[in-house]
């Protein structure tokens, strides 16, 4: 079985070290890359940082040396991102910008929050506390760059055998832009033989734009869970084929 991961570098790397021991191929075939955005990050009168992701975590981490304020992370893989970068104060979210908004609101920070995010982003935080009457900015660090064509050794994969492929996907955007790779390469036909791996429901709908063999949703909202979800594939196939492994 061939794991296709369109997650841009680093997680890609983390994600096919994480399912080395399922016994599959993990192929790298990012479908964005990050662009940090050059500048000083304002953290006058800030009282706590917000990430959703963790290259917001990993762009502010090179751009500023502020490791001290209480941090709110979206969920265990930002998380896992703050702590690798020193951040001394964590308090992790459910992996839904929702969550983060509660997980904020119940802490009650006394200043305002500085959300760090891409120029794409899932969902309004700012809002979201708004809503709750706290007072929030946001502060665009990085573009997530469209990669136009899946990576060769991904499009020969779908090509000589998609019904061995799966491809995950974690967020909708990504979803709908491996779509449109696939369909630049003339490689969409090919994904209905192929089996989609989505983190939530919601990206599972922007799956649904095209047809697949099936697409399967992670019970929860984090890396280890898609994980488990490989796992599950490739034991469901080994179980069709008679393998031990």
């Amino acid at each position: 079985m061939k794991v296709i991961i369109t997650r841009p570098s680093p997680d890609a790397e983390d994600f096919a070290a994480e399912i080395a021991g399922a016994g599959v191929t993990a192929i790298i075939s990012p479908v964005m890359a990050i662009r940090p955005r050059a500048g000083e990050i304002d953290l006058a009168g800030v009282g706590a940082l917000a990430f959703t992701s963790s290259n917001g975590v990993r762009v502010f981490a090179g751009l500023s040396g502020e490791r001290n304020l209480k941090t709110f992370a979206v969920g265990a893989a930002t998380v896992a991102a703050a702590r690798r970068e020193g951040f001394s104060d964590i308090a992790s979210a459910a992996g839904d910008v929702e969550s983060l908004a509660d997980l904020i609101t119940i802490s009650k920070p006394y200043m305002p929050v500085l959300y760090l995010a891409g120029s794409e982003r899932a969902g309004d935080l700012v809002g979201l506390l708004a809503e709750r009457g706290l007072a929030a900015r946001r502060a665009v660090i990085y573009d997530a760059v469209e990669i136009a064509a899946p990576s060769p050794i991904a499009a020969a994969a779908l090509a000589e055998n998609p019904a061995d492929c799966v491809v995950v996907f974690f967020s909708p955007r990504s979803a709908r832009l491996f779509i449109r790779q696939a369909r630049a390469a003339g490689a969409e036909k090919s994904l209905s033989a192929a089996v989609a791996l989505c983190m939530s429901a919601e990206i599972g709908a922007a799956a649904d734009e095209i047809a697949w063999a099936r697409i399967e949703i992670s019970q929860h909202r984090a890396a280890e869970a898609m994980a488990r979800l490989v796992e599950a594939e490739k034991s469901a196939r080994n179980r069709r084929t008679g393998k031990s492994r």
